[in-house]
């Protein structure tokens, strides 16, 4: 059986300990694929030793990411801390040699993200952002259907992830100063997913506001990404009681409209984990309505089994065999640089034109 990658994960907060732990666990190697690699979760460094501990009994725990270093077999860290010490702890990692993956957003600026992508490149080490959404059961299938043509050429994209948080709560991803707020903590996923789908857009437009009382970050992002033949919207609110489509897309051939976020998250929060039965399954299905020659035909569309193991997977292909990482520095960049042209447009009121910063 292949050696398997071990892993450090540095955080064992909300994230480390919801999306990153379970995940790293439960990715080993499938008995019909003995000999792929595979990752495991090796060393955790947290505050919490104990918890950490009684979750995941095989793993070392350590205090802080020079100790999760100085273990010579932890062949790449997991950067899952506050979104103002990605930058800092990711070059760290990657100076000391070893393979990181970054939690979204993985720095607070493109010029940031451009500077990690050249370290891992200098050093020949993985940089992987943690852009894990682009195994939502939801997401897999529209990138199917579009594949296949199945709408014809797309003219309008709306992806949403809203929700109805009317209280701020005591947080860090509540502090602007932070880099909390909707733009920073849900926006990476929005931005990717279009850019996974229709590449980099032409220009940006956006509207970025603070909703809720006493909110310090913003709470309310509405971005529209500009292409030569359609439409991006991109829309993320914390005062959405009735949620709109998770997705509506609509093409030449006709429409998709899906309800309803992928199920992952909440499963891992209750405690599921990949490989149990159900995890990863998405209901209700979907409607797709399309042209069959003359006829407009309206039928449920099922969603695809959500994954996010195979993010760790490919991680494990990519520091044991070279394969190239799904998720490249230069979607990193790419995601910051229309995070920041967001900013900038909700400031200036008006449409801002995307330039490549090469990664």
């Amino acid at each position: 059986m292949t050696t398997s990658v071990k892993i450090g994960l540095m955080g064992y907060g909300f994230a480390g300990a919801t999306f990153h732990a379970p995940v790293i666990a439960h990715c080993g190697a499938p008995a019909q694929r003995p000999n792929e690699p595979y990752a495991c979760l090796a060393a955790i460094a947290t505050s919490q030793p104990a918890k950490a501990l009684a979750d995941y009994p095989k793993a070392r725990a350590v205090p802080d990411l020079d100790a999760l270093l100085a273990l010579d077999d932890i062949e790449c860290v997991v950067i899952a801390t506050p979104n103002d010490t990605h930058f800092d702890m990711a070059a760290k990692v990657l100076r000391a040699g070893k393979h990181v993956v970054v939690d979204k957003p993985v720095t607070l600026s493109a010029a940031e993200a451009v500077t990690l992508a050249r370290l891992a490149h200098e050093r020949n080490l993985v940089f992987a952002p943690f852009h894990n959404r682009r195994w939502d059961g939801d997401f897999l299938t529209v990138r199917q259907l579009l594949a296949k043509g199945t709408l014809g050429r797309v003219a309008h994209y709306e992806s949403h992830f809203d929700r109805f948080r009317p209280q701020v709560r005591e947080r860090w991803r509540e502090q602007a100063s932070r880099g909390g707020g909707l733009l920073f903590d849900l926006g990476p996923h929005l931005i990717d997913q279009a850019l996974v789908l229709f590449g980099p857009p032409e220009t940006v437009y956006a509207t970025v506001k603070v909703h809720r009382d006493g909110a310090g970050a913003a709470d309310y992002v509405h971005l529209l990404l500009s292409y030569p033949d359609k439409e991006a919207v991109l829309h993320a609110s914390a005062l959405c009681a009735i949620e709109p489509p998770r997705f509506a897309i609509h093409g030449t051939l006709g429409s998709y409209v899906k309800y309803g976020l992928d199920t992952q998250e909440d499963q891992l929060k209750a405690g599921l984990r990949p490989g149990d039965a159900g995890f990863g399954a998405d209901n209700p299905p979907a409607t797709l309505r399309v042209l069959e020659g003359e006829r407009e035909i309206e039928r449920q569309w099922p969603t695809l089994t959500g994954a996010y193991p195979e993010f760790y997977r490919a991680l494990a292909a990519s520091i044991r065999d070279g394969e190239p990482f799904p998720v490249s520095p230069q979607d990193a960049v790419d995601v910051m640089t229309i995070i920041e042209l967001a900013e900038r447009s909700a400031r200036e009121g008006r449409r801002l034109r995307f330039e490549r910063m090469g990664a």
